[in-house]
């Protein structure tokens, strides 16, 4: 008998507002917090914040980003065979602690997007303020649900899909059928888009972020036909997704210098379209800390995130000067403590040492060299604009529309990059906007996704064997990727799910 209910924990802990268990909960008393629009806005914040506690956030993009196969870490050991290397990094994913915190955090997440779906009146025409700030709030949970159980299934497949809060006599759940919880997912994203309406303010994603999350969750089911719902074809989602995505299109604008996306001074900015709003006092974010590689700043620093040499040497051959390169990867500064300069692969030839052998993750890193606190507060952007014209330029080449070359332009003109290698038939355009994801948006949360969509086959050929045969491979500092797809595809439910859940069995 299984005796401890991990959702049961999870309703205890999405009745706090925060984290400090001092404050009055403010999720025990439904029917009042749903009553005052003000405390109803409380209470969504509290569902942002949920996303930003350490589990949901840090932990998320850990987990999301080893799992990929673009990386390899020094967390838990600065030599190849960490624990982190052999099992979650190399595609060999046993229990996994980031993963099991991840999936904890979300679940989370979900429970309190409940819990305002489920007590939050909307109405189908509103014309009061009350009545559309009730109904934005209700659209930012439905959205916010969605994305959660996007990311979960993702990553898991089959995963329990809590639609309702526990009770005394609802507190295990068995696995849904990942079509079944896509189906779930259009849904809510659907409802989400109807009913956002910007009543909250800045800050918050508009109705187009459930247009890009339905776009994205069309295009998983286009190249996908065992998700697919009956009586729909690949074609039909292709146009299903472009039809989602370009209501975004034209909503935002790309900023001037790629770089500043990853600094606290252009925080929500004209690209931004769904951002997570942090600040060093409430969120208490650590992803600067993990990130930032050792002495590039004063104070904590782990740089536990770094990209394969190999990828970084793809992205200098396919776009030589491309200024995304100083924007994304760190392989050459000074200490911050004595000025020393720290050279890494490929500012060294030699790969013998393995900290030194690959280049770290830039994005998260925190800018500011004299920064000393463990905290930082720079926000996260979960989707932005340019990903979306990406995924247009895909979509459109998919259905051969002709507007394909136009959407990846965009994306080019801005770093000055030219588009010749989009200029074959559409199987080679395919090929270059797939690894156009990659050398755009490579950390920030989309990668394990979209090197999968496509198969096993494609991710084997594009993405594994491309690292493991790669001319610089050295297995005394490089992870030899699992070429086995009961491996690769999917992540094993989470040990305290298993052992506490007793619909669950593996």
């Amino acid at each position: 008998m299984k005796n401890f209910k991990i959702i049961l924990l999870m309703f205890i802990g999405l009745t706090f507002y925060t984290c400090d268990l001092d404050e009055d909960p403010i999720f025990l008393d439904a029917e009042a917090t749903y009553a005052d629009l003000q405390v109803a806005r409380g209470a969504l914040d509290g569902i942002y914040q949920s996303m930003a506690v350490y589990g949901a956030q840090e932990q998320r993009i850990f987990a999301v980003n080893g799992f990929s196969g673009l990386f390899v870490t020094k967390k838990n050991g600065n030599f190849v065979n960490n624990v982190n290397n052999i099992n979650l990094f190399s595609l060999k994913p046993t229990y996994d602690r980031d993963a099991q915190n991840m999936w904890a955090g979300l679940y989370v997440v979900i429970g309190r997007c409940n819990g305002a779906i489920a007590n939050i009146n909307t109405v189908d025409s509103p014309t009061e303020a009350a009545e559309l700030g009730f109904n934005d709030i209700a659209g930012q949970a439905y959205f916010v649900r969605a994305w959660s159980y996007l990311t979960l299934v993702r990553l898991w497949e089959d995963i329990p899909l809590w639609l309702e809060l526990p009770d005394n006599e609802n507190l295990n759940k068995p696995k849904t059928l990942a079509k079944d919880v896509y189906a779930q997912i259009i849904a809510d994203a659907q409802t989400a888009a109807s009913l956002i309406n910007g009543n909250t303010g800045a800050g918050y994603p508009r109705q187009y972020a459930a247009n890009m999350l339905l776009a994205k969750v069309y295009m998983t089911l286009a190249t996908n036909p065992s998700l697919r719902a009956d009586g729909i074809s690949e074609a039909q989602y292709w146009q299903m997704a472009y039809d989602e995505a370009i209501l975004a299109y034209g909503q935002y604008s790309l900023v001037a210098d790629y770089s500043s996306l990853f600094t606290d001074e252009f925080e929500n900015s004209t690209e931004s379209i769904f951002e997570l709003q942090l600040s060093q006092d409430a969120a208490n974010s650590q992803m600067g800390r993990n990130y930032t590689p050792f002495k590039y700043k004063l104070g904590q620093h782990f740089g536990w995130l770094q990209v394969h040499a190999d990828v970084l040497l793809d992205h200098m051959a396919t776009y030589p000067d491309d200024p995304r390169i100083e924007g994304t990867y760190l392989y050459s500064y000074y200490r911050a403590d004595n000025g020393v300069l720290i050279n890494l692969y490929p500012a060294i030839a030699n790969r013998n040492q393995f900290t030194k052998a690959h280049p770290f993750l830039f994005k998260f890193v925190e800018k500011d060299t004299q920064h000393s606190n463990q905290y930082g507060d720079q926000n996260l952007i979960i989707y932005r604009y340019a990903d979306l014209l990406i995924m247009l330029a895909e979509i459109s080449n998919e259905l051969q529309n002709g507007q394909q070359l136009d959407f990846v332009s965009e994306v080019l003109d801005r770093v000055g990059m030219s588009n010749s290698a989009y200029l074959g038939g559409q199987s080679s355009f395919r090929d270059a906007i797939m690894m156009e994801y990659r050398y755009e948006l490579i950390g920030e949360g989309e990668d394990a996704h979209n090197n999968r969509r496509r198969g096993f086959d494609y991710f084997l050929t594009n993405t594994i064997n491309k690292h493991n045969n790669n001319p610089i491979f050295s297995p005394s500092v490089d992870l030899l990727l699992s070429t086995d797809p009961a491996q690769v595809m999917k992540l094993p439910i989470p040990l305290t799910e298993i052992n506490t859940n007793e619909l669950i069995d593996d």
